[in-house]
């Protein structure tokens, strides 16, 4: 099986033990790729404040406790490491609209199907995706947030997977989802003097193969990659006329 290796190093981070030993050793809150306040935008626009959320792969981050702070009433937080749902269960004790559970998101048969109204992933997929047995742990996390997901739920993946490695496992049809793909620079990034004045929060148009336009630049080349995918009503018309990315060893 292959991995995406563009975003990968020695470490295993698809692997429980790595996770709960890091955890054990840092301590403390830690944040991947952005924090809540670049993604508030995104998050506002998709994800009412009423909505049940579940934030899978959570670790030690802050983003919960900062969306509870803006408003957001039920947010689940799941994640395979004991030490880290048990560091945030105390430390937001107090906070009713927050919720802690040990689980593995390739298998989230505790929650009934149609459970969530929005699933939140910063960088847990991406996790997957360095681990062994990667398309088949993608695979098995995206069934389940699919099926967690109401009719007209988001899945709102943040990743430093572009279009050429996610498109593939995004598109599939079982999915059913409609994908719309922002792209937004790493924190403390700064345009280059003379640069376009072109919008973040404009959505990014994909080309006929799932792919970004031939002619498109991005000023921060570690941009992460915002995909936004609402779940379609069942519709076996709407579905059968999805585009399909196919997967290709280089994507797995």
């Amino acid at each position: 099986m292959y991995r995406d290796v563009s975003s990968c190093n020695t470490y295993n981070y698809g692997d429980a033990l790595y996770w709960d030993a890091r955890y054990i050793q840092e301590g403390g809150s830690f944040d991947w790729y952005q924090r809540y306040s670049a993604l508030r935008p995104f998050i506002r626009k998709y994800i009412p404040t009423s909505s049940r959320v579940l934030m899978v792969g959570c670790g030690n981050a802050v983003m919960s406790e900062d969306m509870a702070k803006d408003g957001y009433e039920d947010i689940m937080n799941v994640d395979i490491s004991s030490v880290a749902i048990e560091m945030m269960r105390k430390k937001h004790e107090c906070i009713p609209q927050l919720k802690y559970m040990q689980m593995d998101v390739r298998d989230m048969s505790f929650f009934p199907d149609d459970s969530f109204d929005s699933v939140i992933d910063k960088g847990t997929l991406d996790s997957l995706m360095c681990g062994t047995d990667a398309p088949i742990s993608a695979s098995q996390m995206l069934g389940e947030v699919s099926r967690l997901l109401k009719p007209g739920g988001i899945y709102m993946l943040i990743t430093y997977g572009d279009p050429s490695v996610r498109m593939p496992h995004l598109s599939r049809p079982v999915y059913n989802w409609k994908i719309m793909l922002y792209i937004i620079p790493r924190p403390g990034f700064e345009k280059p003097t003379g640069s376009s004045t072109k919008s973040y929060l404009e959505p990014v148009v994909l080309n006929e193969k799932g792919l970004l336009p031939e002619d498109y630049v991005m000023e921060d080349p570690d941009s992460h990659f915002i995909y936004v995918c609402t779940k379609k009503a069942d519709d076996t018309k709407e579905l059968s006329n999805a585009p399909i990315y196919q997967l290709t060893a280089d994507v797995l």
